[in-house]
């Protein structure tokens, strides 16, 4: 009856803690214990062994001080063992008291962990048999250890599997008894509180000078992002500061060369002249040049636009054959009499439009200007 008792009075106590819980898994959590438990020297030296009852249960309440490690205190009922020894005495034991102890959690996987716990057992080790009149009951304290494995359903409720060892519950009187004990069983535990959402840490805001990259070349474009630093402030620029280029043809005159009246040959004299357009296209290979024949107004037309043409192939052919300019360079037309220089008959405009003109042209790459 007083043991029933008892666990009522243990079972009510806790209530509070779950009353009191907080938001938050809180550090304390309360729980109770089933198992076997095997006094290991009940029948080592006895006569007879008589009909054990070897169920114990234990309740508990614990605060963790982190995660890992906490202290726990608890009550005990190791069960009951009956024998008769050598010395003829008859046993009826059972041990029940309070424990203390350290225990410790080791995560090893999702909702998995490993325990192991080390404190003292306070107990009362009642022996129901007298020995001429003497009481054998004792009291003491006990060492015990203990492993065990834990699962948790939820962050709150864990069940573990357990195993204790108890040192030396030794009854005195008469130096009758010296016992060990061996305890495998159950533990359901609970937490209080409730598992908190993980806040989401805000990103810093820093605050900073930045000072603003320059521009050296006054181009518009800084100086952190401009690959071409020195380019002249009248060019336009592109996205990374580099001159923005434009292909550029260009017509040249070159001048002309004279022929005498009626004849498409080139004067001795006008080689000198040829010279130089053959050295300007030698210079620049990417240039083309057309040879443009002309005619004084003296005669027919007709003749006069086959003779215009006769002087401009000649001009070409010349620098093909003897300054070795690409024929793909060079092309050839007659305009008759249509481009004077000189209008009229007279000797002076005869002279100046029996002539050819050379056009050259090229394609130059030139900045574009802001």
């Amino acid at each position: 009856m007083m043991k029933n008792t008892l666990k009522v009075v243990l079972l009510t106590s806790m209530l509070p803690f779950a009353a009191s819980a907080a938001e938050g898994l809180t550090p304390w959590y309360v729980g109770g214990g089933l198992g076997i438990n095997d006094y290991q020297q009940n029948c080592d030296n006895a006569l007879t062994c008589g009909d054990d009852d070897p169920y114990a249960w234990d309740v508990f309440g614990g605060y963790l001080f982190n995660e890992y490690i906490g202290i726990e205190l608890g009550y005990r009922d190791l069960g009951n063992a009956d024998w008769t020894g050598n010395d003829n005495r008859k046993y009826d034991v059972g041990a029940s008291g309070v424990s203390v102890g350290i225990v410790g959690f080791h995560p090893i996987a999702d909702k998995w962990s490993l325990s192991s716990e080390v404190g003292t057992y306070s107990y009362i080790l009642e022996n129901d048999q007298k020995f001429n009149g003497v009481n054998l009951s004792d009291s003491g304290i006990a060492l015990f250890l203990g492993a065990g494995v834990g699962y948790n359903f939820t962050d709150n409720l864990k069940l573990q599997a357990k195993y204790r060892r108890y040192e030396n519950m030794d009854a005195k009187v008469l130096n009758n008894l010296q016992m060990d004990s061996n305890y495998w069983g159950l533990a359901l535990s609970y937490r209080f509180g409730t598992a908190a959402a993980a806040p989401v840490a805000a990103a810093p805001v820093v605050a900073a000078v930045v000072a603003a990259p320059g521009d050296a070349d006054k181009d518009g474009v800084t100086n952190n992002i401009d690959k071409c630093p020195d380019t002249p402030m009248t060019h336009k620029v592109d996205a990374t500061g580099c001159t923005v280029y434009e292909n550029v043809t260009t017509k040249y005159d070159l001048g002309g060369i004279l022929f005498a009246n009626d004849s498409a040959e080139i004067r001795a004299g006008s080689f000198a002249d040829l010279e130089k357009l053959a050295d300007h296209l030698t210079k620049y290979p990417q240039h083309t040049v057309s040879i443009e024949g002309h005619a004084s107004n003296v005669g027919k037309a007709a003749y006069n636009m086959k003779l215009s043409e006769r002087r401009a192939v000649a001009v070409a052919n010349s620098l093909n054959t003897k300054y070795g300019i690409n024929s793909t360079r060079i092309s050839s037309m007659g305009y008759g009499v249509t481009k004077p220089v000189m209008q009229g008959s007279s000797a002076e405009a005869n002279r100046v439009n029996r002539r050819i003109e050379a056009i050259v042209t090229g394609t130059e790459k030139r900045p574009v200007m802001r």
